[in-house]
């Protein structure tokens, strides 16, 4: 028996809302392990993988249906009535630590939960819970999912410190994988989709810098590391299309971040209607939407840190 964990990053590049990062932990017998970091099979193709290839902004019910079930089989967040309980479940962190720097007439525009409700059909639900039983059937046994998120203002705060979005990124799975390793009290063998263009991870590493810890190896497809008394951690090029574990981390994730970023949106649409529904990424309805929204903010006093993020160097 060994637990893998898998994670992922969601919203790494954007200009608007948060960074998600995923973690899911499976306990795994047998051939297990080479299923969970295998490529999905045929079986599974259609709705496990890259979540950039399987759902678009907008059309997130796919990893809803994910998450869901996942809340079902591990027991945290099985009562979640909406998605705002069920991240409550997932956090890393508890809700109060994450709104601690949130200006409080202004809160609502990461907050506002206001009308959201759950919008995948018992059809999709069926599907997943059906693919749960067969990975079940081959020895994979999802125990947990945890989400780190980092939204703007502390992205930017990182940023005036020096750091990059990919330090912020790679410190976040650091993060995940430890708890992980804390909850099932036994040391794990964690993959992890590539941070950046880092080849070599040892200089960079945050929460689990200053630790003891072996090279295993570093290229630039995997770069993978032994850490006695919390396991192996590898960092692998497209792990969430060769890694069905880290696919659906990333099909979590995805849902975490739309949901948030349409916060975001609603938020400013209510005073008004003529702003698009922009994805946050860099697209050309996103930078309509930072225009047009411009004097609004201002008049409404929406501190520009907690909006957009700046870039390495940007005053």
């Amino acid at each position: 028996m060994s637990y893998l964990v898998a994670v992922d990053e969601n919203g790494l590049g954007p200009r608007l809302g948060p960074l998600i990062v995923t973690a899911v932990t499976a306990k795994c017998e047998g051939n297990g392990a080479k299923v969970a970091f295998g490529r999905p099979g045929r079986a599974f193709s259609e709705r496990l993988g890259d979540s950039k290839g399987l759902v678009a902004y907008g059309d997130s019910a796919l990893g809803e249906a994910w998450a869901r079930a996942l809340a079902e089989a591990t027991g945290r967040g099985r009562d979640a009535a909406d998605p705002d309980a069920l991240f409550a479940a997932f956090s890393l962190e508890p809700a109060t630590e994450l709104r601690a720097h949130c200006p409080s007439d202004h809160e609502r525009q990461c907050w506002g939960r206001e009308t959201e409700s759950f919008g995948a059909d018992d059809g999709i639900l069926a599907k997943v819970r059906k693919d749960l039983g067969r990975l079940a059937k081959k020895g994979v046994e999802i125990v947990r999912v945890e989400v780190a998120l980092v939204c703007t203002a502390a992205i930017n705060r990182a940023v005036e410190r020096g750091e990059s979005r990919f330090v912020v990124d790679l410190h976040a799975m650091e993060r995940l994988v430890l708890s992980a390793r804390a909850a099932v009290n036994e040391d794990v063998v964690a993959a992890c989709g590539k941070v950046g263009g880092y080849d070599r991870y040892s200089d960079h590493f945050g929460p689990l810098g200053g630790r003891l810890h072996a090279v295993v190896c570093e290229g630039r497809a995997r770069s993978e590391y032994q850490f006695p008394g919390v396991g192996r951690i590898a960092f692998v090029r497209d792990a969430d299309e060769t890694h069905l574990l880290v696919g659906m981390a990333s099909l979590v994730g995805k849902w975490v971040r739309d949901f948030m970023m349409e916060r975001v949106v609603r938020y400013h649409r209510e005073a008004d209607e003529s702003l698009p529904m922009a994805s946050g990424y860099h697209d050309p309805v996103t930078t309509r939407f930072i225009k047009q929204s411009a004097l609004l903010r201002r008049k409404r006093g929406v501190p520009n840190h907690c909006f957009e993020r700046k870039a390495i160097g940007a005053g």
